[in-house]
């Protein structure tokens, strides 16, 4: 994986991975910068495939070797920027200060953000997120014996107010820094969920 701008841009799934070269790496991170640019622009929706080839200055032809369409384009991007925030925030669920995990998670989104607008605005993106992270949670963590609340349910809670967070904070400019923005996600989602929950040891 190579980095865009402070993002890395997914490789496509080969069947012999070692067979790519810089010159494919290359395109796939002009197809995705160009991506991220045109969505700011005039809205995902509205970008057509020309419109990215165009602005990478690749042959049209050249796209559909290395994605589908722009979907796959923009789900491989997403599922980077997902795998970087869990090996950021992995360390810290594991046994590290709690109050660090919101501040990590905003200091990201700061340097990154973006990408994470363009990914906000895609439903099904973040249908996926929401579903891995789900999986995530509940596969990593255990229900303390007295919580009052199923897994599932903390799990789809702590991911669905985390996006909320900051797509609001994203929506209105980032208003607040990232220290306060972790000071405030480890009140209102840290603090009410932490207690029901406990990491199970060596799955993270």
């Amino acid at each position: 994986m190579e980095n865009l701008e402070g993002a890395r841009v997914p490789d496509r799934v080969t069947p012999n991975p070692a067979s790519e070269d810089r010159r494919h790496r290359r395109t796939r991170q002009l197809l995705s910068r160009a991506l991220i640019a045109l969505s700011l622009e005039k809205g995902y929706e509205a970008v057509t495939i020309r419109d990215i080839t165009n602005r990478a200055n690749v042959g049209y032809a050249t796209f559909f070797r290395h994605y589908r369409d722009k979907n796959e384009l923009l789900k491989g991007v997403g599922e980077v920027v997902l795998e970087e925030i869990i090996d950021l925030l992995s360390p810290v669920d594991a046994g590290g200060d709690p109050r660090l995990f919101g501040l990590t998670l905003f200091r990201y989104v700061a340097d990154h953000s973006e990408i994470v607008r363009v990914l906000l605005g895609s439903q099904e993106i973040m249908k996926q997120v929401i579903a891995k992270v789900e999986q995530r949670i509940v596969t990593t963590h255990k229900a303390e014996p007295d919580s009052p609340v199923p897994l599932e349910i903390i799990a789809h809670h702590s991911i669905t107010a985390s996006i909320s967070l900051i797509e609001w904070w994203l929506t209105n400019n980032m208003p607040y820094s990232p220290e306060e923005m972790g000071r405030y996600y480890f009140e209102l989602v840290i603090c009410p969920t932490k207690p029901m929950l406990k990491v199970s040891p060596g799955l993270l």
